[in-house]
This record gives structure tokens, sequence and C-alpha cells, in this order.
């Protein structure tokens, strides 16, 4: 079995920039899955002409608008990770070089196939919840701000810092219509994703010998017992 950390005290885990960043970021998230479906999918306005509605023209400047937020946002957070304590930087540095991580890993996702009674106790992420954050969350969310600005860069045009800086995304990937059809794959990942996170974050909140939710909130990783 996996060695278990133990601690006697709290720990001051996320600190303010992180957890300000976590919730901006899972609004920006929201608001962009909303958006990017109605851009897909416009809904359906009254009789006339479309300049004295501009609902479309709408949605696309608030899903831009969180593009951007959602880009700087991680940039941010790429700096926090240098400057900040050693848990900022678990989002960006899995330790995959550690063979205990791997360990503590493989009894992670035995907890959460329910065939161990106990989970471990981490004062950060646990290594599968790390994992999984790098994986899908920081490659997903830079594969989906690099097709995106590509495919803004297209409607700005030729000569403009998104397509002078993202232009190649296009013709790398296929052209035009296949970014559009990887962009919106990639919101379908990126919300299955987010559903997940909230499931798992709920149920280790509840379940498990550490606080999580409320981690996210003050910053304090709470123990609700001291069994080893």
């Amino acid at each position: 079995m996996a060695s278990i950390e133990t601690f006697d005290r709290p720990v001051y885990v996320y600190e303010k920039p992180v957890r300000l960043w976590h919730w901006i970021n899972a609004l920006g998230i929201v608001v962009l899955a909303v958006t990017g479906y109605l851009i897909a999918w416009p809904p359906v306005v009254t009789a006339g002409e479309a300049s004295d509605h501009y609902l479309t023209g709408y949605v696309r400047f608030v899903h831009f608008s969180a593009g951007y937020v959602l880009a700087v946002g991680l940039i941010g957070r790429a700096y926090w990770a240098l400057v900040g304590n050693r848990y900022a930087r678990e989002l960006f540095a899995p330790r995959l070089h550690d063979v205990h991580w791997w360990q503590a890993l493989l009894h992670e996702v035995r907890w959460y196939l329910f065939l161990v009674e106990e989970p471990g106790k981490h004062a950060g992420h646990n290594p599968l919840a790390g994992l999984a954050m790098f994986l899908f969350y920081v490659l997903g969310s830079l594969f989906m701000i690099t097709t995106g600005f590509a495919l803004y860069g297209e409607g700005l045009g030729a000569g403009s810092w998104a397509a002078n800086a993202f232009g190649w995304v296009l013709p790398a990937l296929g052209g035009s219509q296949q970014v559009h059809s990887l962009h919106h794959l990639g919101m379908w990942y990126l919300v299955i994703f987010t559903l997940i996170h909230v499931y798992v974050a709920v149920r280790e909140q509840h379940l498990s010998r550490q606080s999580v939710i409320t981690t996210m909130i003050d910053g304090w990783r709470v123990w609700k017992d001291d069994r080893p």
C-alpha cells in the first residue's frame, strides 16, 4: 500500500490568488460553455432585420471576453506557480518521477473505485486529482485557448494580432471547419471534466478524511481525524 501522509494541524494550502483564480475561472468556463453552445446553435429571434436584434453578436462578444479571461487567468496562474507556495506548483508539475507518488496514485484509484476503506491524506491535490487536473484541465484549456484565438483571428482578419499569433493553427489542424469542430468537441470535453470535478469534490468533502471544497474557500486543509 502507498504511504499515507500524516498531519497534526491544519495546513494553509491555497493562497488568495489561487482561490480567486479558481472561482473566476470556474465562472469563465460556464460562460464559455453556454455562449459557445448558443454560437453553435443560435436561438430563434423575432422577425425583422438582424441588426435590430444583434443577439448573436452580443453572445459572441461575451464568449470572446470570457476567452480572454480564461487565457489571462491561466497565464496569471502559471506565474503564481513560480512565486507562490509549493502547492501552487502542483497544477503544472505532477511528480511523475517519484515512485511514492505513483503508489499513492494507485491507492487513490482504489479509493475512488470503493476498493479500500480509507483515502490517503494529502495537503494539496492527491496524486490522481493532480494528474487529472494537468491532463484534462491544463492541456485541455491550452487547446481551447489556441483553437479559440485561431478562430477569433480568422474573424478579425489577416494582419490582426490573433491571426499573426495563431493563424498557423488552422492549416495545421486541417482548416477552419475542422478547427471549429475540434473546438466544439473541446467544449464538451471540458464540460464533462467539470461535472466529474464537481462530483469528486463533493464526494471527497463528505467521504474523505480532509476538507476539499472549503479549502478552496478559506485556503486551509483540515483533517477530520488523527488516524495515521
